[in-house]
C-alpha cells in the first residue's frame, strides 16, 4: 500500500505519519513510499490505539479541570465582564480560549450554537464560571421599566398636604390556590362571581367596592396561583392593605409563602383570614405555628398580625374581618390619602376587547378625578378618550375619584394590564397613535386589535436556537388573561430550555394560526376562546399540536411538562480513591477479577474507573463488586487489600493504577418565582 494512501485513510499528513511510526514501533524509512498490506493493517491498529489513548487522556484531563474549576472559591476565580448579548466568537475572545473549546463546552451543556450565533449573558456567565471565571454583567444593562410606577409615586408625593383627603383603602386578596379567595370576595360582595369561573380560579383581575359602617372599601380581585405572580405583584403596588387567606385545614403552602414575601417587600400591612374553620380537619393552632415560622406572629401570641377565623362558605365572621380591615385602615390613615382635584392618574387592572364596545379597560384611579371626555395617555401616547364609564355594578358614572375602579369605554387600543393611565395636561404633549408607533402594535380598527403583540419571530430566532425551545402561539379572550400567561412564562428561567411566543393575540384560533404553527413547529394554545372548524380540521391534517384551556395553571403545568422533556442533564464528577493492581486473577464476562490495594480515599461499588499504566491512560471501566475475603463490600477503605471485579475492555496488569470516580446526572431546576420544579 502506498504510504500516502494510508495517511489519507488515517486522516493525517504523510509527514506526520512518517514521524510517528518509530514511536509506534515500526521501522519504516522516511523515504519509503510503499509498505505491504499486512504491515499497513498493523500500523492502522496501532495508530487507532494511540489516538484512543490520546482522546482518553484529554477526556480525563478535561474532567479533572472542570471539577477543579467548579470547586474554586469565588476569590480565586478570574473576574470577567460580559455584555448582555454576545456571539460565541466574542465569548471565546473574552475568555481567551479557542472557539472550538467554547463550542464544545456549550455542546456539553446541551446548547448547539454556531460560531456567529448570539448567546445571552445568563448562558455565557454559567459557561464562564464552569471554566474558572467570575462573570459580571457590564454596566449599562437595561433594568426593569418602573417609570410608570415612579410617576404615580412622584405625583402623590408632590401633592400639597392641604389638598390631600382620605380615600377608600384598596385591599388585595392573596393566598394559595383553592384556599377560598374568590369565595371570600363572593361572601363580602354577596354576589355569585364563582359560578362564572372555571375550576374556582379567578381568571381576570377585577375591582369592587363595598360599604361598611359608612366607609367604602375597594377590593382588587387577584388570582391565586404562582402563575399570576406578575398580576398579583402589580396588585400589591396599588393596594393599601392585603388579606392573606390561609385554609385552616391545609395550612401554609408555596403560594402562601410567596404572598407573604410580596406583601413584606411592598411594605403592605395585611390581615390573615383563617378560612374553612367549619371543616373537621381545621387546626387553627397548627396554622398559626406554621405562619409564625415565616415571621407572621398572631396578636394573641404577642405578635402584631391580626388573624380572623372565618368560613367564607358559611359566611362566618365576615363582618368581623371587615371590621379588622377598618381598624388597619384607621392605623394607616395617614398614608391612605389622595388629592381628588386635578388630572387623574391610575393603573390598568383589567383589559379586554368587547365585540360591541371595542377595547375596554378597568382603571383604578389613584390620584385626581377622571371625567367622561378626558383624554387617555399611556406610555406618552394618546390611547383614546373617555366616552363612557361604569362602576363595578355596571352602572354609568360621570366621574371616578381616588380609589374608585372604573371600566372605561373609548380606548383606541386596549392597554396592557399594569400600564399607568394619565390624563395629560395638554393633549398636544401626547404622541399620536400611528401604525408605525411601537406603542400601538395594531391599527385603530378594533378588528385588528385581535392581532396585537405579534412577535417578529425572524429577529428572535437566532437568539433562541441556542436553547431547547418550546414554541407557542397563544390566543386568549382578554388582555388580562394574555398578560397573566405571558407574565407566568416570563418567570421560567433556565439556561438550557425556554419558551418562545411566536405569536400572541386576542380572539379565536383560526386556520392562519395552524399554518403558522406548522411553519414554526409551535404548539397552538387557546385560552377561553373557540377554535374554528376549519382550524380543527387543519390541525389534524398537518399534525399540529392544538390545545384549549379554561384554567391558567393547567396551561402552565403543561408548558412545564413540555420543557421537562427537553431539559438536558449535567454530569457532576466526584473523585474517589485509587486502586493499585497487585494481581489479575481471572477473566470474567466483560472484564476481570483483580486484587489490589486501596490508596487515598475509599472506593465504592459501581464507581467508574480510569486505567493508567506508567502514567498513561489506556482504558476505562467500572466496579462491578468489591470483596474482602468472602465478604462483599459496599466500599473499599484506604489501605485495604481487596478483590475487585473490573468491567472494561483493557486487561489490567500488575502495577496498573485504577482511578475511581462517580458521575451524577443532575437536571438543573426550572426556576419559577415562588416555587421550584424539576
Amino acid at each position: 500500500m502506498n504510504i500516502t494512501e494510508l495517511a489519507r485513510r488515517l486522516r493525517v499528513r504523510p509527514e506526520e505519519l512518517h514521524n510517528k511510526l518509530p514511536e509506534l514501533g515500526f521501522s519504516v524509512g522516511k523515504k519509503a513510499i510503499k509498505i505491504d498490506n499486512r504491515q499497513a493493517q498493523k500500523i492502522t491498529e496501532a495508530w487507532n490505539e494511540m489516538r484512543r489513548k490520546e482522546r482518553l487522556a484529554e477526556k480525563m484531563q478535561q474532567q479533572k479541570a472542570r471539577a477543579a474549576q467548579r470547586d474554586l472559591p469565588d476569590s480565586e476565580k478570574k473576574p470577567i465582564f460580559l455584555p448582555s448579548v454576545m456571539t460565541v466568537r466574542d465569548l471565546a475572545s473574552l475568555l481567551d480560549l479557542p472557539v472550538p473549546r467554547v463550542m464544545q463546552e456549550l455542546m456539553r451543556n446541551g446548547i448547539m450554537a454556531a460560531i456567529n450565533e448570539r448567546i445571552d449573558y445568563d448562558t455565557a456567565s454559567i459557561l464562564a464560571e464552569d471554566l474558572g471565571f467570575k462573570a459580571t454583567l457590564e454596566e449599562g444593562a437595561v433594568e426593569e421599566d418602573t417609570e410608570g410606577l415612579e410617576k404615580i409615586g412622584d405625583r402623590v408625593e408632590s401633592e400639597d398636604g392641604q389638598n390631600l383627603l382620605p380615600r377608600p383603602p384598596v385591599i388585595v386578596v392573596m393566598g394559595h390556590v383553592d384556599h377560598g379567595k374568590t369565595r371570600l370576595l363572593d361572601a363580602i360582595r354577596q354576589t355569585n362571581v364563582m359560578d362564572t369561573e372555571a375550576g374556582g380560579i379567578t381568571q381576570h383581575i377585577g375591582a369592587y367596592q363595598v360599604e361598611r359602617k359608612g366607609k367604602s372599601l375597594t377590593f382588587i380581585d387577584t388570582p391565586g396561583h404562582e402563575a399570576f405572580t406578575v398580576m398579583r405583584s402589580r396588585g400589591a403596588k396599588v393596594a393599601d392593605i392585603a388579606i392573606l387567606v390561609v385554609a385552616a385545614d391545609d395550612g401554609v403552602q408555596p403560594q402562601t409563602k410567596e404572598a407573604i414575601d410580596i406583601a413584606k417587600s411592598a411594605g403592605l400591612p395585611f390581615v390573615v383570614a383563617l378560612n374553612k374553620i367549619d371543616r373537621a380537619e381545621a387546626n387553627l393552632e397548627k396554622v398559626k405555628t406554621q405562619l409564625s415560622e415565616y415571621g407572621v406572629i398572631p396578636e394573641d401570641w404577642g405578635g402584631k398580625t391580626v388573624m380572623v377565623p372565618i368560613s367564607a362558605k358559611a359566611g362566618t365572621n365576615i363582618e368581623e374581618l371587615l371590621d379588622m380591615l377598618l381598624l388597619v385602615e384607621e392605623m394607616e390613615k395617614a398614608h391612605i390619602v389622595a388629592n381628588p382635584d386635578g388630572r387623574a392618574i391610575g393603573t390598568v387592572i383589567e383589559s379586554n376587547v368587547n365585540p360591541g364596545a371595542g377595547a375596554v379597560a378597568t382603571v383604578l384611579v389613584q390620584s385626581g378625578t377622571l371625567h367622561v371626555g378626558d383624554d387617555l395617555g399611556v406610555r406618552g401616547t394618546q390611547f383614546g378618550r373617555v366616552r363612557a364609564m361604569q362602576d363595578w355594578r355596571g352602572e354609568d358614572i360621570k366621574e371616578a375619584t381616588p380609589s374608585t375602579p372604573a371600566m372605561i369605554i373609548g380606548w383606541k387600543l386596549a392597554p396592557s394590564v399594569g400600564d399607568v393611565m394619565e390624563v395629560p395636561e395638554n393633549i398636544k404633549d401626547l404622541k399620536k397613535m400611528k401604525s408605525t408607533d411601537p406603542a400601538m402594535k395594531a391599527t385603530d380598527d378594533v378588528a385588528s386589535i385581535r392581532h396585537i403583540g405579534k412577535q417578529e419571530s425572524e429577529e428572535e430566532g437566532s437568539e433562541e436556537t441556542k436553547k431547547q425551545v418550546v414554541n407557542l402561539i397563544i390566543r386568549t379572550d382578554a388582555l388580562g388573561s394574555l398578560e397573566a400567561i405571558l407574565g407566568m412564562l416570563d418567570k421560567i428561567k433556565h439556561d438550557q430550555v425556554g419558551v418562545k411566543v411566536v405569536q400572541k393575540g386576542l380572539g379565536n384560533v383560526t386556520d392562519t394560526d395552524i399554518d403558522m404553527a406548522q411553519a414554526t413547529d409551535s404548539i397552538v394554545i387557546g385560552f377561553n376562546v373557540q377554535t374554528s372548524g376549519r382550524a380543527q380540521e387543519l390541525s389534524r391534517e398537518k399534525e399540529v399540536d392544538l390545545r384549549e384551556y379554561k384554567i391558567i395553571y393547567k396551561l402552565f403545568e403543561d408548558v412545564l411538562e413540555e420543557l421537562k422533556k427537553r431539559l438536558p442533564s449535567e454530569t457532576i464528577l466526584e473523585e474517589q480513591g485509587r486502586f493499585k493492581v497487585l494481581k489479575n486473577f481471572k477473566k470474567i464476562d466483560g472484564g476481570w477479577i483483580i486484587g489490589g490495594q486501596v490508596i487515598g480515599e475509599k472506593i465504592t461499588k459501581n464507581a467508574k474507573l480510569r486505567l493508567s499504566r506508567e502514567g498513561e491512560y489506556i482504558g476505562e471501566g467500572s466496579v462491578l463488586s468489591l470483596q474482602l475475603g468472602r465478604s462483599e463490600l459496599k466500599a473499599g477503605q484506604p489501605g485495604q487489600e481487596i478483590g475487585l471485579s473490573y468491567k472494561g475492555k483493557v486487561k489490567p496488569e500488575e502495577g496498573d493504577i485504577l482511578e475511581a470516580y462517580t458521575e451524577k446526572r443532575i437536571h438543573n431546576e426550572l426556576k419559577i418565582e415562588g416555587i421550584s420544579l424539576r
